[in-house]
């Protein structure tokens, strides 16, 4: 996937990871949106036996967005980790929020509940997984 010359628009700053480093832990407040401008993170869920990695994502991949669409409790669904030196740029989550608001109640509806199917997904995956 790469960065649509579009998206530029929408990064407010960019923020550098080193090799490993946590950029988003699960369970935690938050509330920005990332995409990855350079190199890959990993997606990780913890489970019953342990963190899984259920992810690897590259240039243009978009994370961070499941509790901004959720509009719910802002807690993070899974953590992101830096495979290798990675740059993320962060969107506005004003601009975000302002278009998200032009939208019709249908398709936020419609988005909320793709966004929560693909966390249940997420989750049952995680658990089949380690048994």
């Amino acid at each position: 996937m790469t960065l649509e010359s579009f998206i530029y628009g929408y990064i407010i700053k960019e923020e550098a990871f080193s090799d490993r480093a946590t950029i988003i832990e699960e369970g935690k407040y938050g509330d920005w949106v990332y995409i990855v401008v350079e190199g890959r993170v990993k997606i990780k869920k913890r489970t019953s036996k342990g963190v899984l990695t259920i992810n690897t994502l590259g240039e243009g991949s978009v994370v961070g967005e499941v509790p901004f669409l959720k509009k719910t409790d802002r807690l993070r669904t899974a953590t992101v980790i830096a495979d290798g030196p990675v740059k993320l740029g962060v969107l506005d989550k004003d601009r975000l929020e302002k278009e998200y608001e032009t939208l019709s109640p249908q398709l936020k509806s419609l988005m909320r509940t793709l966004v929560l199917r693909l966390e249940e997904t997420t989750k049952k995956a995680s658990v089949l997984a380690v048994n």
